[in-house]
This record gives structure tokens, sequence and C-alpha cells, in this order.
């Protein structure tokens, strides 16, 4: 099978995966709406959730149905969230990218399902402040099952990688909640970062944790001055913070070590 993969033309293997990433894409939105309501993914069959009509195959089809329904339920005009096909969308072009970067190899499987579990996360977190364990243990198994199976990230990191990102958010959460009398950090926040070093290892972990903490603090300390009492989803920025990770992290600790530490 991968060998007849690495024989296709770049582009039609590119087409075929970004579709691919597309119908994943759809069943991501299911994962996203029902596994925080800890319901089945398989059944029941998607319907609409006004008048209850089962949705046909044909008023399913990634980004199409959307478009040409006029983003409304065919039965009862209820508006459908631009939220659906922007996930379809960004999906399927994650997969196309993976594949496009690094051909038909672990490598392009292991990126494309990375940013798949990541976009889940920052989704279920803003929705609903959760983070399921689907996406999170569920992530971190893949993440070692791939370093196994001949990744980038080799499997002794993968495994050290996912201790130390759940041992160093645990670390940080019973601090941060012995210091302020609450909870610090989210359980869902504590079983991520396991995942994340599961695909990026230790090194990962660190700066994943950095550039999230970097992000939350520019964005949420200006309302929190402003006197604007807001819940924090953490699982946003550090998926924000694990995508550029794993896009620039080399080239990000490079520059640290040059620039910081003299080389």
């Amino acid at each position: 099978m991968t060998s007849a993969l690495a024989m296709m033309p770049t582009w039609y293997l590119v087409g075929l995966v970004t579709v691919l990433g597309l119908l994943l894409g759809s069943f991501l939105n299911v994962c996203i709406v029902r596994w925080p309501a800890e319901e089945s993914v398989v059944s029941p069959r998607s319907r609409c959730p006004k008048c209850g009509t089962l949705i046909a195959w044909y008023d399913n089809i990634p980004l199409v149905s959307w478009l040409w329904l006029r983003a409304k339920c065919r039965h009862c005009a209820l508006p459908i969230p631009l939220r659906y096909p922007l996930v379809e969308l960004a999906v399927g072009v994650t997969w196309g990218w993976a594949f496009w970067q690094h051909g038909a190899s672990v490598e392009a499987l292991r990126a494309a399902l990375l940013f798949t579990i990541l976009i889940g996360i920052a989704m279920t977190d803003a929705r609903e402040y959760i983070i399921p364990d689907e996406f999170s243990v569920g992530g971190a198994v893949i993440g070692v099952l791939l370093a196994l199976v001949g990744g980038a990230l080799p499997w002794p990191e993968a495994l050290i990688g996912a201790a130390v990102g759940y041992a160093l958010l645990w670390l940080i959460a019973v601090i941060g909640t012995r210091l302020f009398g609450e909870d610090a950090m989210g359980g869902g926040d504590i079983k991520m970062m396991a995942m994340i070093g599961a695909f990026l290892g230790w090194p990962g972990v660190l700066l994943t944790l950095f550039l999230g903490a970097l992000l939350g603090t520019l964005i949420f300390l200006p309302l929190k001055l402003a006197g604007r009492n807001i819940l924090v989803p953490f699982g946003i920025f550090l998926a924000i913070g694990a995508a550029a990770t794993y896009l620039g992290g080399d080239a990000l600790i490079d520059w640290y070590r040059v620039t910081m530490l003299g080389g």
C-alpha cells in the first residue's frame, strides 16, 4: 500500500489525501459535538437538532453540502454554523499539506494526525471548556505507536515526552492550587500535554508550554486588567503552541541557543 502511494504523482497523492482529510474533518465535527457530551460518534445518525430529520448523505458532503444548502437545514432552515465547513477545510488542508511536505510516509501521517487532534482539542475547549480523553489520552497512544513504526521522533523520546508533559503540568497544577486556593490547571490540559510530548518529545513540551502561556497572557491579561473575569480555555493556546512548535520549533530553539546562550 505504501509503495503504491509512493509511486503516485505528487499532485494526485495530495489531492487524494486532501479529500480524505475533508471526510475526516466531517467526522471530527461529530466528535467535537458528541465526545464532550459522552455520546457515541457511531450512532445514532446525524440529524437536525431542531426538526430531528436525519441528514441524508447528499446533505453531508464536506464543504459542498454546506454551500449548496446555503448554510441552512433543508427541512426547517435552521442555520448551520460556519464552524462545520471551516473544520472540514482546516483538516483537509492539513492532510494535503502534510503529504505534500513529507510524501507518502509515516511522518506525513504523524503530522496530519497531530494537527487533526489539535484542531479537535481547540474546538472542544472553546465550545465546552473540556478536552475529551479521546483526544488527549487517545492522541498520546497514537503518538507513541507512530514513533514505534518509524516516525521522526524515536519511541523512547515519545515515551519520555509523554511522561514529562504529564508530570510538568501536574506539578504546575499542584503548586498553583496550593498558592491560589483553587484549581490552577484542568485535568484535560495535563493529559493534553502528555499527548503533545508523545508527538514532540520533551523539548517540544517545554516550548509548547512557553508559547501557549505567552499567547494566553497576551490575549487575556488586558481583559483581566479591564476587570473582565473570563474563564481561560488554555487548551486553545496549547494547541497553537504545539502547532507552532511542530512547524518551527527547531528553528526557535536554535535561535534561542545562539542569541541567548551564545551558541
